[in-house]
């Protein structure tokens, strides 16, 4: 789960578009290449509504790598 701007973790993990509290539903898996070694991978999470919008922005700057479902791990 990311942190919230307080740099608390979410109850529910959200959607990682400015603005948008809704619940995640898939990780947008990424690395920018000039800062980050090539098996390292960021996760934005998103909604179903701003799946695509996320994933248009990471890879038009060439920084998208996969998509995957958001299934919450516990451990």
């Amino acid at each position: 789960m990311l942190p919230s701007e307080g740099g608390e973790t979410p109850e529910v993990p959200m959607c990682s578009r400015k603005g948008c509290r809704d619940t995640a539903q898939w990780r947008l898996l990424w690395n920018n290449p000039r800062i980050h070694t090539p098996e390292r991978r960021k996760v934005w999470l998103a909604c179903g509504e701003h799946r695509d919008w996320l994933e248009d922005y990471l890879r038009t700057r060439m920084l998208w790598r996969e998509t995957l479902p958001f299934e919450e791990v516990h451990g």
